[in-house]
């Protein structure tokens, strides 16, 4: 019995012990299945992430040209300093490499230490985007390194890497924009392009051992980048210039306080040849604050106060005024005023209106004065417009009606983005969003008041009264290109609508072509080019910087030749502080100074009339290394008059130099000995005199005047020069005088 029973334990023994291996078989199998079946891809996933390192290598950033194919931004090649602590063998080769690289890279040793101490990694960034003197440094140590330690030839890798780099500094930018920390676009181009610019980045994938340890470098395997596709702007880069040279001396000149602007647009295609914001930044440091002044007012203060102020300061020199910000337009909003009344017949050439100085617009308001508070009495409609008359305007808004005022607002594009390809466009605003609008509204709007426009809105709606009366889609990039240099994408201009008939856009530009000969817009008259415009003079209501004080926006918006029109240009100043601060007197001179440049750049023919050729420059030549013989001969043949400074018998030196541009009959100083050359003179107070006058004292003080704006000697005056009152010069040195006459735009009541 007892062997039985034993015999018994030891069968439910056995068939427990099956029982436990077959259901722990059946486990397995199971954890199997489920590991297999319904896990294995991602385990397969997370293995391969085990065994492989996956490191990102930079794309070049695509460059940015100029439509004449200069470069305005482009990478440069920059390196990447990697350690690979894996191969150090102790603390004293740690100690020898980073005390000397953080030596060369101006860096604290003890943060490479820590990176050096990672002992099972090949890959440790220690600093991005060093120059080339530094990699040169760098190598010189790899190469020390490899000859004192064998196994350490490897330890240091320089990896090639980018930074982006702007030639030209604050060229162009609020419109270039720039780049951040990891090369993503963060305003202008820079940002709308983006995804363009950037390129595709490569990859370095390297192997980890069995225990994660990443394997060295022969073991990796590298996937190149591909560089990003570069953009051909339609801006020139001649033309933008020329708009920043004179935007800048404007700012000082009149004391501008809040910025300026200057858009040159073709007015058939709606590309924008040039876009210049002052006060501007450097792209190759935009996180600093440009102004000086603010600069150090900053510094003084600290913790959030300092912080909350920076970001202010710069996001407000960043911010592209342009297309960003909107502002009363004044008097230039004339010109759709006039276009819309003259297209919906309220109102006909021979129509006449009578200003006894000011107006009241409906029964129970106060009057609107007029800026010539006596009147203009009687006037037909295009005196109406070169006298920039509100009262005159009045009558012509209320005949045009509400519902059409808001019909011609919103055709002429200032309801709505134009569509330009930058960043942060806002729109016009009108009186109320829904287009409704009441009798005083209508009366202050007929001239530019209480409804709001952008710059760039402003420039597209005088092109589309300048190119026969079509809206254009204004534009910036012209061209794309592959990193090959193949065009991939080209930019078609697109035209909106027709907002006027062609007749009455040349009868329009006939008026504005007056205006800009006759009319308040005189000053912006450019001798030998058949310029049109107007000028706009508003008040920024409830911005003024000081209780009590109106702060004004200065403008002039025109386009040339007034009889083929090419180009539109807009000239703007935020807050002139000065004693003028009328567009008349600020914007037009501006104008008129850009638009002499940018004409015969551009090919445009001069018409002078006789009475200006007499005052039309011509460019000096060189007479260097000439007897004096043979240097007033040429001199001579030129249309110059010589003068002899010196005592020798060969031309040493000249003023004006060669290429300076001086007006017929102007002197040309010879200085024959170098003592001679050391002679100087002091430069007269120009200002305030008729042509002849301005002659008779450059003549006085041997100075040579070149004539800017009109040279009608019988009403016009000089009221700027380029060379300040008192300054030291030497003989023969060109002065430019600017001209025009005391009329003015209006204001608002």
């Amino acid at each position: 019995m007892g062997d039985n029973f034993l015999s018994g334990i030891k069968a439910r023994s056995t068939v427990l012990m099956f029982l436990i291996i077959l259901l722990g078989f059946g486990s397995v199998m199971s954890r199997l299945v489920y590991l297999q079946i319904i896990q294995g891809e991602d385990l397969s996933e997370r293995a391969v992430e085990q065994q492989l390192s996956d490191t990102a290598v930079s794309a070049k950033r695509g460059s940015i040209f100029d439509r004449n194919g200069n470069t305005l931004a482009s990478s440069a090649s920059v390196w990447k300093v990697i350690l690979a602590p894996a191969y150090f063998e102790n603390d004293t080769q740690r100690k020898y490499v980073s005390e000397n690289l953080a030596n060369i890279l101006g860096m604290d040793s003890s943060e490479i230490m820590e990176l050096a101490k990672k002992s099972d990694s090949y890959y440790q960034t220690v600093k991005r985007r060093i120059e080339s003197d530094e990699r040169d440094k760098i190598l010189e140590f790899i190469n020390e390194v490899s000859k004192k330690y064998d196994r350490l030839a490897s330890v240091i890798v320089l990896e090639e890497d980018y930074k982006r780099y702007y030639p030209y500094n604050d060229f162009a930018a609020s419109v270039i924009g720039f780049t951040g920390s990891d090369g993503q676009g963060l305003s202008g181009i820079e940002y709308q392009y983006d995804s363009y610019l950037t390129g595709v980045p490569g990859r370095i994938v390297t192997e980890n051992d069995g225990w994660g340890t990443m394997m060295p470098f022969e073991y990796q395997q590298k996937e190149d980048a591909q560089d990003g596709n570069s953009l051909v702007l339609t801006i020139d880069e001649t033309i933008q210039h020329f708009l920043e040279k004179y935007l800048k001396q404007g700012i000082i000149d009149y004391k501008v306080e809040e910025g300026a602007v200057a858009i040159c647009m073709n007015v058939k295609t709606g590309e924008l040849l040039g876009m210049a914001v002052e006060n501007s930044f450097d792209l190759n440091n935009p996180y600093e604050i440009a102004d000086e002044n603010l600069r150090k007012s900053v510094e003084k203060l600290s913790g959030t106060q300092k912080e909350e102020r920076t970001n202010e300061l710069l996001a407000k020199q960043w911010r592209n005024k342009a297309i960003s910000d909107s502002y009363y337009p004044g008097s230039v909003y004339k010109v759709i005023t006039a276009s819309a009344a003259l297209e919906e017949h309220a109102a006909t050439l021979s129509d006449t209106y009578f200003c006894s100085g000011s107006l009241v617009p409906y029964e129970g308001v106060k009057p609107i004065r007029c800026h010539n508070e006596s009147g203009h009495g009687s006037q037909t409609f295009a005196e109406a417009l070169c006298n920039s008359c509100n009262p005159a305007f009045m009558m012509i808004g209320k005949s045009l009606g509400m519902e059409k005022y808001w019909e011609y607002f919103q055709s002429f594009g200032f309801n709505s983005r134009t569509g330009i390809d930058l960043p942060g466009e806002a729109t016009g605003l009108f009186f109320n969003q829904d287009g409704s609008m009441g009798p005083t509204d209508l009366a202050i709007g007929s001239f530019g008041q209480g409804i709001t426009v952008t710059p760039i809105e402003m420039v597209t709606a005088m092109s589309t009264v300048a190119n026969g009366g079509y809206s254009v889609r204004p534009y910036i990039v012209k061209q794309i290109m592959d990193a090959s240099g193949n065009v991939v994408e080209t930019t078609e201009p697109v035209i909106k609508r027709q907002v006027i008939s062609k007749e009455t856009a040349d009868t329009m530009a006939q008026i504005l072509e007056k205006n800009a000969t006759e009319g308040t817009a005189k000053n912006g008259y450019v001798a030998g080019y058949r310029v049109a415009g107007k000028t706009g003079t508003s008040e920024k209501i409830g911005q003024s910087r000081k209780q009590g004080k109106i702060d004004y926006i200065a403008s002039y918006c025109g386009f040339a030749p007034a009889d083929d029109p090419q180009i539109a240009l807009l000239v703007y100043f935020d807050t002139p502080t000065g004693e003028a601060y009328y567009g008349s007197q600020v914007a037009a001179p501006v104008f008129a100074g850009i638009m002499s440049e940018i004409c015969p750049y551009l090919g445009i023919e001069a018409q002078y009339t006789a009475e200006e050729l007499e005052y039309v420059d011509t460019v000096a030549g060189t007479y260097l290394t000439m007897s004096l013989n043979e240097a007033f001969a040429k001199v001579r043949e030129d249309g110059f008059e010589p003068y002899v400074c010196g005592e020798g018998n060969t031309v040493l030196a000249q003023v004006p130099q060669e290429g300076s541009k001086i007006p017929r009959g102007g002197r040309v100083m010879l200085y024959t000995t170098n003592d001679s050359t050391k002679e100087t003179v002091r430069v007269p107070d120009l200002v305030g005199y008729t042509v002849k006058q301005v002659n008779e004292l450059a003549a006085e003080y041997n100075i040579n005047i070149s004539f800017s704006g009109s040279v009608d000697q019988d009403e016009v005056y000089s009221y700027a020069q380029s060379i300040s009152p008192d300054e030291i010069v030497s003989p023969g040195t060109v002065v430019t005088v600017y001209f025009g006459n005391d009329d003015v735009d209006d204001t608002v009541m």
